[in-house]
């Protein structure tokens, strides 16, 4: 079952970035497994920021590529091949931009509406995680919970976790 977690961090503008670098660090010991993060900060003049953590134009133009140069090779030859490959990589760019995968992007704008220029927010969205690990780890990165998926007594176990001065 799919994790949802949004936190905003008030009045700490990289706080969202360390912490998904503890989570990152977490799902390399295998106590998480993240599907989707995006990170939201606003400039001074109010516009929104999201930070994706799949870049999928980039997926897209390599996975157009790479089809495009197979079958072009197939049925065209080595001449057909290189238009076809290059063909390939702009249909997979623009469709890997245009779509969109993991968390929504109109709901992380709709939830972002607290997060200010002195702020900043992180959201997750995890395959499978060990909860009570991950609650332990979090522990004291002073954010607040904007909303989860979790059960009402896990998030405020999370909750109280994240707002707690950090073990020493």
């Amino acid at each position: 079952m799919k994790t949802l977690i949004a936190v905003i961090y008030k009045h700490q503008p990289e706080a969202a970035a360390q912490t998904l670098a503890r989570l990152q660090d977490m799902e390399r010991e295998y106590l998480i497994e993240l599907q989707d993060t995006v990170i939201v900060r606003r400039n001074d003049k109010g516009k929104l920021f999201l930070q994706q953590s799949v870049n999928l134009a980039a997926a897209g133009a390599w996975s157009g590529a790479f089809w495009g140069t197979f079958i072009g090779l197939i049925f065209a030859g080595l001449p057909g091949m290189v238009i076809a490959g290059l063909a390939g990589a702009g249909m997979g760019a623009l469709s890997g931009r245009l779509s969109d995968y993991g968390i929504d992007d109109n709901f992380v704008r709709e939830l972002s509406s607290e997060v200010e220029p002195c702020c900043s927010a992180l959201f997750v969205l995890a395959d499978t995680m060990t909860t009570d690990r991950v609650i332990q780890e979090l522990q004291g990165t002073g954010g607040r919970i904007l909303r989860t998926s979790l059960p009402a007594d896990v998030e405020a176990r999370l909750q109280q976790s994240i707002a707690a001065h950090p073990a020493t």
